[in-house]
């Protein structure tokens, strides 16, 4: 009503679950129905996350983890595993995305890793790691080559992996199949065939924060979690709040 702030919270954890969190959408949306094996490529903070947010969505039955840093992904095996999913840290990256229908890549990468010849037909990709103009994770051949849905179309023309295919001259914004958006109102199709490959570019919005913030404030409400504490409020004729979470 009056602008007031109404809570003060870390954005760390709400960034990682609403960037899972459009991944399962775009799953739900874009990969096959019958898709159980998925590669995630980068074991960081993201990692978890994507996986408990796609296999919400489609019955993922085995994990394969590539990172760098082998001891992360083995780390992530286990703890999967202790979880009822088969997993397997991969040597392999690209013998463990041609296994797949569903790829993350959740990295802060500046180089391409995936290529066009990694992805088998009717493969899902959720890039998830570009959010800058210097970060990359796909070929630009292979985001040419697929059907390409976006989360934000001018933001991913900037920051995301559309970016490096237009600089490429590879594509131009009007071959861009949907955004995320479009294929969830029905204004556009979602996967057409089995054998479609359909690359997710999600760049991240500050939108889909202050969604979930929300939700976070009011479950701490009805939950009463939390710690109360006074603002500093210094508007002439208005009644100071007297506790804000």
């Amino acid at each position: 009503a009056n602008g007031f702030p109404l809570a003060v919270m870390d954005s760390i954890e709400i960034t990682i679950q609403r960037t899972a969190a459009a991944t399962a959408v775009a799953a739900k949306w874009l990969a096959r129905e019958d898709a159980a094996t998925i590669t995630i490529c980068g074991c960081g903070a993201q990692a978890s996350a994507q996986l408990a947010a796609v296999a919400a969505v489609r019955p993922i039955r085995r994990v394969l983890l590539y990172d760098i840093g082998r001891r992360r992904a083995e780390n992530l095996a286990e703890e999967v595993g202790a979880s009822g999913l088969e997993a397997l840290p991969a040597r392999d990256l690209r013998a463990a995305v041609g296994k797949s229908e569903v790829v993350v890549t959740c990295t802060p990468s500046t180089e391409p890793f995936l290529e066009i010849g990694d992805v088998a037909p009717g493969t899902f990709v959720a890039a998830v790691g570009a959010d800058s103009e210097e970060k990359q994770e796909l070929d630009a051949r292979l985001v040419a080559a697929s059907t390409l849905v976006v989360d934000h179309l001018e933001q991913c023309a900037t920051i995301g992996e559309l970016h490096h295919a237009i600089e490429a001259g590879l594509m131009t914004r009007a071959d861009v199949h949907a955004e995320l958006g479009q294929v969830v109102a029905g204004l556009r199709p979602g996967r057409r065939s089995a054998d479609e490959t359909v690359v997710f570019d999600s760049t991240g919005t500050a939108l889909q924060d202050a969604a979930l913030a929300g939700l976070v404030y009011e479950r701490a409400v009805a939950r009463e979690v939390g710690k109360w504490f006074e603002f500093s409020f210094r508007f002439k004729d208005r009644q100071t709040p007297k506790r804000r979470r």
